[in-house]
């Protein structure tokens, strides 16, 4: 005795392809099998589509407003970074040349005053002191502190994988998508095609009798 396997073709993310029903008849069975266990699959099957473009609308909408949050961060720490070399530049040149020296160093030892946000639209003036660390927000309530090199580091590998996450979103909601018109495609075939096999039934039926009144 032999036995078949169906795989079902699957893309890149483990998300199921739906088949199309091109023979209704032959996918339920016969002319007169029933309709109502494979209509309620398609229907499952429709929702289960549904609920994963839901989420992954949600996880779409999540990235496209954490990722210029993380590019504005890496600028900062960058800025903040180039800005320390900067000095360190200025201090290591002031055995060539005193008064070139301490004109650029006076430059860039001046305090850095900028804006940061308390809320949506609440912003505070803060002198910003110099420093080779910051602290980075990593969610659930965690907040570590980076040395610069390191912050730019961990924000450029985020940024990335935050980037490489929408592109993979984006591609499983067009798959979905297009898994949600195949499934309704085959539920309306379903369904017209029982409407069908009933109208003829009646036919059939009303045929009959009146051929054995006569």
């Amino acid at each position: 005795m032999s036995t078949t396997t169906t795989v079902q073709e699957k893309n890149q993310r483990g998300i199921p392809k739906a088949p199309f029903i091109a023979d209704v008849e032959a996918h339920i069975g016969g002319p007169d099998a029933p309709v109502e266990g494979p209509l309620k699959a398609f229907q499952d099957a429709l929702a289960k589509y549904r609920f994963m473009d839901s989420n992954l609308a949600q996880r779409r909408a999540s990235l496209e407003d954490k990722i210029p949050d993380i590019k504005k961060t890496l600028r900062m720490v960058e800025f903040l970074h180039e800005r320390r070399e900067g000095k360190g530049k200025a201090v290591d040149e002031d055995d060539l040349d005193d008064e070139d020296a301490d004109a650029d160093g006076d430059a860039a030892r001046k305090p850095l005053t900028t804006t940061f946000e308390l809320n949506d639209t609440l912003y505070a003036e803060a002198e910003l002191e110099d420093t080779d660390t910051v602290y980075l927000w990593l969610g659930a309530n965690v907040m570590l502190s980076y040395k610069l090199p390191e912050a730019i580091e961990l924000l450029k590998s985020k940024l990335t994988a935050a980037e490489g996450s929408l592109q993979n979103t984006i591609e499983d909601l067009e798959f979905i998508r297009e898994q949600i018109t195949i499934m309704e495609v085959n539920t309306a075939r379903l369904y017209n095609w029982d409407v069908k096999r009933r109208r003829e039934r009646r036919e059939r039926e009303q045929a009959s009798g009146k051929a054995s009144e006569s």
